[in-house]
């Protein structure tokens, strides 16, 4: 955070505000990670409500003060009304209006100073300050700045785990390449505030119902290799999930399977949500294919170098049979 920046965030906060925290859609670790850990860093002085676009995994149920996040789909009129009245926005772990849903509109209209907080690259340009920086590992980690910026004597173990949790989620427990040694500094500053670092690997990774069981799996099962590329692809059909009592985050961390296999270096899953009309798709990279330009080109996504996301109109048939030609179009212009 520079210090023009700085000066206006003080300033800013140097008297009550009614702050509203905004993660993306389906928020993730690190979204809600972020939204709580400044939750409770602004709650002892300040109005502070959190409103997620729609519902998130029961497996961060477990991050302190989850239980004051409120779901815009359940809750319109409630939700609409705090946003009306906020005179502070704060929106976190995006960098589109796009990915806040039906919230998008209520967020460009309002007239509170709008803040993102993010770590993806590209920014789009609605926020009245903006603090982005996709070299980092997280937007959790960024929060931990800003923190310190204003007051690091306030972290306690509650903002600690919250930051913590969103930090090891983005960064695969430290494995990812957008761990620095500033990253693991923050970590261990984070376990000096007493969090769990056992306890928080569990609730994350060891924390499912049998069903995902089976549904991994079917997953594995079905995953395909392309022919002549270091690329595979599976998918999880609406059969699939109706079969394995799909739930929201079920599929967290599938597509990583397959950059297990040696030589592999993309690994792509689709998920079928005909309730949606659409076809989710989670892309994975390694070494020096980006996967966030192949996805924002072809199939209306984005995200980090190694980690995007997109989504296709077509049938799942009809998208892995674009996903195929397109990829190995892609690869044949690009990397030979």
């Amino acid at each position: 955070m520079n210090d023009n920046i700085l000066k206006s965030v003080t300033k800013l906060f140097s008297e009550k505000r009614n702050i509203i925290l905004i993660p993306h859609s389906s928020p993730d670790a690190d979204a809600l990670g972020s939204c709580l850990a400044l939750y409770h860093f602004f709650k002892s002085k300040n109005e502070v409500n959190i409103i997620s676009p729609n519902e998130y995994t029961e497996i961060l149920n477990f991050l302190p003060g989850s239980e004051n996040v409120l779901n815009y789909e359940r809750d319109k009129e409630k939700c609409e009304n705090m946003i009306n009245k906020g005179d502070v926005i704060f929106t976190l772990d995006f960098n589109s209006l796009g990915r806040a849903r039906n919230l998008s509109s209520l967020i460009s209209k309002s007239s509170a100073t709008t803040i993102m907080i993010d770590h993806h690259e590209n920014p789009d340009n609605y926020a009245d300050i903006t603090i982005s920086n996709s070299k980092m590992s997280s937007t959790c980690e960024m929060v931990y700045d800003f923190i310190c910026s204003i007051d690091k004597s306030i972290i306690d173990n509650k903002i600690a785990t919250c930051i913590y949790t969103g930090i090891v989620a983005d960064t695969g427990s430290f494995r990812f390449p957008s761990t620095t040694s500033k990253t693991l500094k923050v970590g261990s500053e984070l376990i000096n505030h007493g969090v769990n670092v056992t306890e928080i690997f569990e609730k994350l990774h060891n924390n499912f119902q049998f069903n995902r069981l089976k549904l991994l799996g079917s997953t594995i099962n079905n995953f395909k290799k392309i022919s002549g590329l270091p690329v595979v692809y599976t998918s999880i059909t609406d059969n699939d999930q109706k079969v394995n009592n799909f739930k929201k985050g079920d599929s967290e961390g599938f597509v990583n399977f397959g950059l297990s296999v040696a030589d592999i270096l993309c690994s792509v899953l689709f998920i079928e949500k005909k309730d949606e009309g659409l076809i989710k798709i989670s892309f994975r990279s390694k070494g020096d294919f980006k996967v966030n330009i192949f996805a924002s080109k072809y199939f209306n996504g984005g995200g980090h170098e190694h980690a995007s996301g997109g989504i296709s109109r077509l049938s799942l048939k009809e998208t892995e049979k674009k996903f195929v030609t397109d990829i190995t179009q892609y690869i044949n212009q690009n990397y030979e």
